[in-house]
């Protein structure tokens, strides 16, 4: 009891014996990413896109349906009719297209969706085909 003897400190309760939800905090995003029943497949010989929120109507594939749960043997491209090792992992929708070193560069628009490209690249096409017919008005 004199001062000689060491202080013990009490066992620290934020360990992973005590703490059964200390497992690191994933984001929605990263868990969407992580989950392969939400990424797209796309066809290396046609190029189409099967999307499991969509599903594939000619088919009678439902959306909501992950492309590894259709039926190796009897699912195929619906345009080319390609078989499943055709098709290619190509993530989630909501993920920026483009190498992942390259996300960082340019003004902001590497990190855009390819359907907010979509819109930034037609939308600026929309207004200056109505800048141009609003020549027209001035005389």
């Amino acid at each position: 009891m004199g001062s000689d003897a060491p202080q013990v400190d009490p066992p620290d309760q934020s360990g992973p014996d005590h703490a059964p939800d200390s497992a690191p905090a994933i984001s929605t995003a990263e868990a969407v990413e992580v989950d392969p029943a939400t990424h797209r497949f796309e066809c290396r010989s046609c190029g189409f896109v099967y999307d499991p929120a969509e599903g594939v109507k000619k088919f009678g594939i439902e959306a909501g349906t992950p492309f590894l749960a259709l039926d190796p043997v009897g699912f195929r491209c619906p345009v080319c009719r390609s078989r499943m090792p055709a098709f290619m992992d190509i993530g989630p929708r909501d993920k920026p297209s483009g190498f992942e070193e390259n996300l960082n560069f340019g003004f902001g628009v590497n990190r855009l969706t390819p359907g907010q490209k979509n819109v930034l690249i037609f939308g600026g096409f929309a207004l200056a085909i109505a800048f141009f017919l609003s020549l027209y008005s001035l005389r």
